[in-house]
């Protein structure tokens, strides 16, 4: 099927938009016209822990990073074991994909709020920072690649569908 070329152009790519989703910043906020901030999830994470919010900066670090990361190894498995020919069995993996899928947008639904909320308030200007698209991007890759594997399982003979 053509769209199976773009499957390891993905799997590079969501790991590769993960990494910069988390370092580069997310968000640019101007307050005053003269001081700004830039921070990117990795720094507010570690802004968290610093202030003394440690729950706080677990919570964000595990849904943030934690979460996409631990969705990306599992699709990484995947399409090992199904490069592989081998079928995956109906169990963990095959709901734990689903599972990681359906939190893996929440951060970027969470800047957008704090976007929204910031210029609403008139307390400062936001504007998106390539960190959000990436990390979006990532996401976005990661989900079609996982997509992309179950629709080679559910042609490929003996293939397990997971789902």
């Amino acid at each position: 099927m053509p769209y199976q070329l773009l499957l390891p152009p993905l799997l590079f790519a969501g790991p590769f938009f993960l990494g910069l989703g988390l370092t580069l910043p997310l968000v640019r906020f101007e307050k005053l016209y003269f001081f700004e901030e830039t921070p990117s999830l990795i720094g507010i994470v570690v802004t968290l822990w610093r202030d003394g919010s440690i729950l706080l900066a677990l919570l964000v670090a595990l849904f943030s990073a934690a979460f996409p990361i631990a969705k990306v190894l599992t699709v990484f498995y995947e399409a090992a074991v199904r490069g592989n020919g081998e079928a995956v069995r109906p169990g963990l993996l095959s709901s734990f994909i689903p599972l990681l899928s359906k939190w893996s947008m929440m951060d970027v639904l969470l800047v957008a709020l704090v976007i929204v909320a910031a210029k609403t308030s008139g307390v400062a200007d936001a504007f998106t920072q390539p960190g959000l698209w990436f990390y979006a991007a990532s996401a976005v890759a990661v989900t079609a690649a996982h997509w992309m594997l179950q629709m080679r399982a559910a042609v490929t003979p003996g293939g397990s569908r997971g789902d």
